[in-house]
C-alpha cells in the first residue's frame, strides 16, 4: 500500500492509496481533480474509487467532475449531501480493494455523517492507515459543528483512540502548528506537546507536510485525545469526558479568533464553505 500526499487548496490534503499489486488506486477527499488526475496518470494506475469522509466542499467538491472524467467511477462515503455519492457506506461496513481492507468508521463531530477509513493490508509488515479527515488530526480535531459533546468523545476516544498505535494517521488539514500551540495553552508542562511543536515549526518553515502522524503519538499530545488526564481536566475545570470535551472545543475556538480574528465577511465565508449557509438558487 503506497500513499501519496496531495496538498491542496489552502491547506488541505487529499490522497491518493495504491494497491501495488494491481495498481488499483483508491482516492480520499477529492477537492482538486485534475491535479489528482496528473498523479494518477505519473504513477501509471487505475482510479476506481473516491472515499469521502464528509461533505463540505473543501473535501468533496471535486467528485462530480472526477465523475464525468471518469465514467464508471464509485463514490462513497456516509453522508447523501456528499456531492456526486453513488453509494451510502454504512459504520462498521468493510471494504476491499486488491489486497486493501478498509474498514468504514462513522466518526460525527465535525459533521453527524463523517466517515473515518482505517486501511491495512494482511501479513503486512507496514501498519496501518487512518484516513480521518477533519475528524482527528495532528494534535486536534475538526470544528464539533453537528454533534454532541458525547458524539464527538465517542468518535474520537472509543472509534478512532483505541485502533492499533502504530496506525499512521492521515487528515485532512495541515493545521498543525496552531493545533500545538493551543495544545500547548492547555498542558504547558507536556513535554511531548513542546518537542512536537517543535518539530512542526521546523517543517512549516521548510514547507514539509506534518502528515502522517500516529495514533501512539496522538495520545501523548493532542487533548482532545487526552480528556481523561489530569492536567486536560485542570484546564477546563470539569470532570466528565464529553463536558471536558465541550470546554476544550470552546477553547479552541476562542484560542483561534485571538490568533487570527477574522472579519464578519470571512466568517460569512467560512461558515458558507463549511455548508453552514446554503447559495441563493438561481
Amino acid at each position: 500500500m503506497k500513499v501519496k500526499v496531495v496538498p491542496v487548496l489552502e491547506d488541505n490534503y487529499m490522497y491518493l492509496v495504491i494497491e501495488e499489486r494491481t495498481r488499483e488506486a483508491v482516492a480520499v477527499d477529492v477537492a482538486v481533480p485534475r491535479r489528482l488526475l496528473e498523479i494518477v496518470g505519473r504513477e501509471g494506475v487505475s482510479l476506481t474509487t473516491v472515499l469521502t469522509t464528509h461533505h463540505h466542499w473543501d473535501h468533496a467538491r471535486g467528485n462530480a467532475e472526477l465523475a464525468r472524467l471518469l465514467p464508471g467511477l464509485e463514490v462513497l462515503g456516509a453522508d447523501e449531501r456528499i456531492c456526486a455519492l453513488t453509494r451510502r457506506l454504512a459504520h462498521g461496513e468493510e471494504l476491499q480493494f486488491g489486497a486493501i481492507h478498509v474498514r468504514c468508521l462513522l466518526t460525527p463531530g465535525h459533521t453527524s455523517g463523517h466517515m473515518s477509513y482505517f486501511l491495512w493490508e494482511d501479513e503486512c509488515p507496514d501498519p496501518p492507515a487512518l484516513f480521518s479527515g477533519d475528524a482527528l488530526s495532528v494534535a486536534g480535531c475538526g470544528s464539533r459543528l453537528e454533534s454532541t459533546a458525547q458524539l464527538m468523545y465517542q468518535s474520537l476516544v472509543e472509534t478512532l483512540g483505541t485502533l492499533p498505535p502504530e496506525t499512521k494517521v492521515f487528515c485532512g488539514h495541515e493545521h498543525t502548528v496552531g493545533n500545538l500551540e493551543f495544545a500547548q495553552k492547555v498542558e504547558p508542562c507536556n513535554d511531548h506537546v513542546k518537542a512536537k511543536l517543535s518539530w512542526a515549526k521546523k517543517r512549516d518553515e521548510d514547507d514539509v507536510p506534518t502528515v502522517p502522524s500516529t495514533l501512539g503519538e496522538e495520545r501523548l499530545y493532542n487533548p482532545f485525545l487526552r480528556a481523561t488526564e489530569e492536567p486536560v481536566r485542570k484546564f477546563t475545570g470539569k470532570v466528565a469526558p464529553a463536558e471536558v470535551l465541550e470546554v476544550l472545543c470552546r477553547e479552541r475556538v476562542s484560542f483561534e479568533r485571538a490568533a487570527e480574528p477574522l472579519q464578519p465577511q470571512a466568517r460569512a465565508l467560512l461558515a458558507l464553505q463549511w455548508g453552514l449557509l446554503s447559495t441563493p438558487r438561481e
